[in-house]
């Protein structure tokens, strides 16, 4: 959490470099118009001095900006303790307490209400209150022209009207901008925290995962033992027609074995152990046939045209979530699933169509939920929710929408650089 406030206050500090240089501006502007049009003899230099200081602060803050990931309350307290400090010298130069423009001490301190913590707003107060008391005993006066006091008044009236409206742009210009970096930074953690619940829900459905994988290994190796005792027994062995149908039971029953150990050592191991050197013709290739065998579709339209081949891993993980999309498909569209594989620059692009009824629009909004699904079942939308979740880790996007001729697509796309072998090594060092 600290390291996303030190960003914001990152992006503060850029927008306190662009509002002294509008500070800087406006007091050129304002001192070269008092003592030219006005003429109202002004301490040029030192005035001077105080401007270019400022200038060069700004230069400092820009290298500080760029330079650096983070920058701290107590930073950006020191950045407007010099602001005050720049301020309180020009208004000494200017008359102290009876120059208009020492409203401006108000802006200072509506900023540091809207960027610093607690304790340096308070403290922010205090000094600028102190400045303000300090400027109506210790000032250097300036030599106003001969006027009457009708003429004297609306001189301090005008000045008391330029000060509110630079104020007021400041205000509006900086505190809006300011704004929208708190609402970009509480978006930011929001997202966070909903990305650490869909985690933990994770962990959770992994743990049950394996646990159930751990009880189901005792029956179905039971199942296993009295299938063989069958296929031995004579009674059974004399009846073709059983013997086939204990041979298709043992098949099935070795896959749900097969499911079983895939399910635990998916559980058992981080990415990068035990994964495979594959390509990504090789890897998707693969899945499709292997996914077609088990599945048997009426119609699988699988398009590969990824171009030239790239060496990747692939891991348990992976396999899943793509047999997930192509198991949706299939619920929704018994009759045809269409599967396209390319490459976008170096991206994989995966993309899964049916010929269903598509999305409803309330599931597009919550697409990638957990329990987001119109399956009506148990766990209905977990499959989905896992997709999302594993390709996030891997770096990719799954987006999802509904074709204009009918059915549902949903893209997948990865980096290729999550799935390189290099990557791969990365991790084992890891």
């Amino acid at each position: 959490m600290n390291s996303i406030q030190d960003t914001t206050n990152k992006k503060n500090l850029y927008l306190l470099i662009q509002l002294r240089w509008l500070a800087v501006i406006g007091q050129v502007v304002t001192i070269l118009f008092v003592d030219l049009v006005l003429g109202i003899p002004l301490p040029l230099i030192e005035m001077a001095v105080v401007i270019a200081f400022l200038v060069a602060l700004n230069v400092v803050s820009l290298l500080r900006h760029r330079n650096q990931d983070a920058v701290s309350n107590t930073e950006l307290f020191l950045e407007l303790l010099l602001d005050v400090a720049a301020l309180t010298v020009q208004l000494y130069l200017s008359g102290g307490a009876s120059n208009p423009f020492i409203y401006l001490y108000l802006l200072q301190v509506i900023i540091g209400a809207v960027l610093l913590e607690t304790w340096s707003i308070w403290t922010l107060l205090a000094i600028t209150s102190a400045c303000f008391i300090g400027l109506t005993t210790y000032n250097r006066p300036i030599a106003l022209p001969r006027q009457t006091s009708s003429d004297l008044t609306n001189l301090q009236t005008q000045g008391l009207f330029i000060c509110f409206v630079l104020a007021a742009i400041l205000l509006v210009f900086f505190v809006t901008r300011i704004d929208r970096n708190l609402r970009a930074r509480d978006a930011h953690l929001a997202s966070l925290r909903q990305q650490s619940a869909e985690e933990d829900h994770i962990v959770r459905m992994g743990l049950l995962a394996s646990g159930a994988a751990h009880e189901l290994g005792t029956p179905l190796a039971t199942l296993s033992v009295i299938l063989s005792d069958w296929q031995r027994m004579p009674l059974f062995k004399a009846d073709s027609e059983v013997t086939q149908e204990l041979q298709e039971m043992r098949s099935q029953l070795d896959r749900c074995k097969a499911i079983v150990t895939g399910i635990l050592m998916s559980s058992g191991e981080m990415r990068g152990e035990g994964t495979l050197r594959t390509s990504v013709n090789i890897f998707f290739d693969g899945l499709a046939e292997e996914w077609r065998a088990h599945r048997s579709p009426a119609w699988f339209d699988y398009e590969n045209v990824f171009g030239a081949d790239a060496a990747i891993v692939s891991d348990s993980a992976l396999k899943q979530i793509v047999f997930n999309l192509f198991d949706n498909a299939l619920e929704a569209s018994a009759s045809w699933v269409g599967v396209t594989l390319e490459r976008r620059d170096d991206m994989i692009a995966l993309q899964v169509r049916d010929a269903g009824p598509g999305f409803a629009k309330e599931m597009l909004d919550q697409f990638g939920k957990p329990y987001n699904s119109s399956k009506n079942r148990p766990g209905g939308g977990l499959g989905l929710f896992l997709v999302v979740n594993v390709v996030r880790k891997l770096g990719g996007t799954v987006t999802a929408g509904n074709e204009i001729t009918g059915g549902a697509r949903v893209e997948l796309t990865l980096p290729l650089a999550s799935l390189s072998p290099g990557e791969a090594g990365e991790a084992d060092g890891a």
